[in-house]
């Protein structure tokens, strides 16, 4: 779990607060966050922390209900890879990476089960957005079967409008691909560079089609329509 954040854009609220702290309904978005790792009958999680960490150490201590929590520190903010790298002193298997500034309401669990049932060492849900949308994040590249042949972080022309949807099954070869990876031209290790590097080596991935919703939680705005979105739910 990946929540390191600042959250500068949820200013004046983060100033003294780490981002996944920021309530949304009532409630912290990293708690969100656990309820769905609780749902996927996962037990146990590394999250990496940074700003204000003491914070969420507090909140949380070494469990939320069923879940076991452990921490890793990224003593800087320099991208996803390299904040998955914090966290290779406590994985030895393969494992499933969200953001803890995201709420998760889709079908993760489809994603799980398609990685249990095929032979892909990662494998990831996706979406097809605008190409306006797509040009702001990493998008998918497929050969001519479909398979997915790599990932590309805000390329200057789009391969496609596929787009992964910020939860990714990896392998624990991602560490060192995480090490290999340059800075980006935001200047930050870039976690779909680390994965288009194993992609490049050969390894095979699956994709899952998205449904149901994600909320990343940037700016007030993304607040209310988190907000919005769980109620909607309930």
């Amino acid at each position: 779990m990946l929540a390191a954040g600042e959250g500068t854009r949820l200013r004046p609220k983060t100033d003294d607060k780490p981002k996944p702290l920021v309530e949304v309904a009532g409630k912290p978005i990293l708690s969100y966050c656990f309820d769905t790792l609780l749902d996927l009958d996962i037990t146990e999680a590394v999250v990496v922390v940074g700003y204000e960490k003491e914070q969420i150490i507090d909140r949380y201590g070494d469990a939320y209900g069923d879940l076991t929590l452990t921490y890793a520190h990224q003593s800087e903010r320099k991208g996803l890879a390299h904040a998955v790298l914090m966290a290779e002193p406590f994985v030895d298997d393969e494992f499933l990476v969200l953001n803890g500034d995201n709420i998760y309401r889709g079908n993760l669990a489809a994603v799980l089960s398609r990685h249990a049932e095929t032979d892909a060492q990662i494998t990831f849900p996706v979406d097809d957005v605008a190409p306006e949308t797509a040009s702001g994040g990493a998008v998918c590249e497929f050969d001519a079967d479909g398979n997915v042949t790599g990932l590309v972080e805000k390329p200057d022309s789009l391969p496609s409008t596929t787009t992964p949807m910020a939860a990714y099954v990896l392998p624990p070869e991602i560490f060192p691909a995480c090490e290999l990876v340059q800075p980006s031209a935001r200047g930050e290790y870039e976690l779909p560079d680390a994965i288009d590097l194993l992609l490049y080596a050969g390894y095979q991935a699956e994709t899952v089609p998205f449904e149901g919703w994600k909320q990343n939680i940037n700016t007030p705005a993304d607040i209310d329509r988190a907000a919005s979105r769980l109620a909607n739910d309930s």
